[in-house]
């Protein structure tokens, strides 16, 4: 079951000695795209690095992945992602959409909307989603508006590594299971910090308690 308000998440138990390590969010989203690809389970995984790492308490190196030693053992949720309605990708940690700027991603941070589906709290360096939790049956998405300044956009962008962007009028967060955006046309995704192509429309649903991690 999903973490409710107040419960307690997880459980502390030996390290099992067959877990699947995985290094980062990259890592994480070929394992997992591959076992939904092919009908398979998702293993369990143990978790060195990236950002589901951090959002689930994980310290840089730190690795406490011994056989025997103590881990935290957490269920997580997945998120599938559909764009233009018949390709499907599946996100553990983060979806990202913005539109390049001049043929350059990074570029686009500075111009246009820019949407985020968070399933944990980080981006990098980014605590974009402050009170999202990897867990809870939702993604937190956050959404800049295209009218946003670029000043405002650089204040925004110097607050974001404390998570302290928000409140903005021209950030929203808010919290769904499932939801349908239409996007500009040449809209670029990134799962997990994969680029997946381009889309107009893309769909997200939760998979509540679909694999679980240990760190």
């Amino acid at each position: 079951m999903t973490i409710g308000k107040g419960q307690e998440w997880g459980s502390v138990v030996a390290c099992p000695d067959d877990l699947v390590i995985v290094d980062d969010d990259a890592a994480l989203h070929r394992l997992v795209q591959s076992c939904r690809d092919e009908g398979r389970s998702i293993p369990a995984l143990g978790l060195r690095g990236g950002d589901l790492f951090r959002a689930v308490g994980g310290v840089e190196g730190v690795d406490r992945l011994a056989p025997g030693a103590e881990v935290a053992r957490l269920p997580c949720d997945l998120v599938r992602v559909t764009l233009d309605g018949s390709r499907t990708h599946w996100a553990a940690s983060h979806v990202v959409a913005v539109r390049p700027v001049l043929g350059s991603l990074r570029l686009g941070w500075w111009r246009g909307q820019l949407l985020a589906w968070m399933n944990g709290e980080f981006l990098g360096a980014w605590d974009v989603a402050p009170r999202g939790h990897p867990n809870d049956g939702r993604v937190d998405v956050v959404s800049v508006t295209p009218d946003m300044g670029v000043g405002d956009r650089w204040k925004a962008r110097r607050r974001l590594v404390l998570g302290t962007h928000v409140p903005h009028p021209a950030i929203s967060i808010r919290s769904v299971r499932s939801g349908e955006w239409s996007l500009a046309p040449g809209t670029q995704v990134r799962v997990d910090g994969v680029g997946v192509g381009t889309t107009s429309v893309l769909a997200v649903e939760v998979e509540p308690d679909a694999f679980t991690v240990h760190v």
